[in-house]
């Protein structure tokens, strides 16, 4: 699957910021996605991910209650819609997927990065204080 993911910018803290990640080359409604972000000089972190149909999401404590993760399977595309941002959520944000032959049960495993084998290339928000 290839992922585009795109939206990033520079927002300023207690603004909005919505993202997406149009997926490419595969049936999307068979893929688990999720979203990461890289803060510079830190590791990669979760934020998000969401079940095949949409009826299952988990979130990063940190972003729970600001941040809605939802699915278009018709669009093939996945968008993260952030809220009440913070100079602490600036990072590269990135989409990540993985096929439903790999993973058929979503658990909380798929809050680990190396449970997907499918990333978009990135892109960057920046929040100001």
């Amino acid at each position: 699957v290839q992922l585009q993911a795109c939206g990033g910018g520079l927002v300023q803290a207690g603004g909005s910021l919505s993202l997406s990640c149009a997926a490419s080359g595969v049936t999307f409604s068979n893929y688990l996605m999720a979203w990461f972000r890289q803060a510079p000089g830190k590791e990669r972190e979760f934020v998000g991910c969401i079940s095949w149909n949409g009826g299952r999401i988990y979130y990063a404590d940190s972003v729970k209650g600001r941040f809605t993760i939802s699915r278009d399977n018709v669009k093939n595309t996945m968008y993260l819609q952030m809220n009440s941002l913070t100079p602490e959520d600036t990072a590269v944000y990135y989409c990540a997927g993985v096929g439903r032959s790999k993973v058929p049960i979503m658990s909380y495993q798929a809050m680990g990065a190396n449970l997907y084998d499918s990333w978009g290339q990135g892109t960057l928000v920046t929040v100001s204080s």
